[in-house]
């Protein structure tokens, strides 16, 4: 089984997070941020991907430090457990539409972190949700999980529509790229032999 157990604790968050790729999308989320819960619920959920995630964070503050810790601690996670990553498909990537919004997002699990995020969101805020954390969660979960990520928006007005894409969009494109090839069998997705 694919599967990750990861905890994380500074003086800005307690987190405890365990994912089983080969799941069927069963979450349980308490990140002590509601839209946040809502986003991970969604990429749980269209990722099929289980995930039990708990943070206490100093959300007194804001949201930042626990949005960009949860980044980093999926991004261990999913690194973890993928392992040598032989047999994957490697790639992924989807064009997803939320109402008037669509997102395309493209994934290399590379082993090399990058992040392009181009997203055009006017509004500032979801509710209490910073919009901005949206590219700090994607950073976080980009550089952690040493994959290459392109997430750009091609339409849309309404913030959570935007965001709510991008993550459903993100989640697909993962769930493809960690599919099993049966026909690499245990090969490695690459000419070097690693990745």
């Amino acid at each position: 089984m694919r599967t990750s157990s990861i905890k994380r604790k500074t003086t800005e968050t307690d987190i405890s997070l365990a994912l089983n790729i080969d799941g069927k999308g069963v979450y349980n989320i308490n990140s002590g941020c509601p839209f946040l819960d809502h986003m991970l619920e969604l990429f749980s959920k269209h990722s099929r991907i289980d995930l039990a995630l708990t943070c206490i964070g100093d959300t007194r503050v804001d949201y930042h430090h626990t949005t960009e810790d949860i980044g980093i601690t999926l991004g261990l996670a999913l690194k973890e457990a993928l392992g040598d990553k032989k047999g994957i498909e490697r790639y992924g990537d989807t064009i997803l539409p939320m109402d008037e919004a669509l997102i395309m997002c493209a994934v290399d699990l590379s082993g090399r972190s990058y992040l392009s995020c181009n997203l055009d969101i006017k509004a500032n805020k979801v509710g209490d949700f910073d919009v901005e954390l949206v590219k700090e969660f994607m950073r976080a979960f980009a550089f952690n999980s040493n994959i290459t990520l392109h997430l750009n928006q091609l339409s849309g007005d309404n913030a959570h529509h935007i965001i709510e894409g991008c993550f459903k969009a993100l989640a697909r494109a993962v769930k493809k790229a960690c599919a099993k090839d049966a026909s690499l069998g245990d090969e490695t997705p690459s000419t070097k032999g690693v990745i």
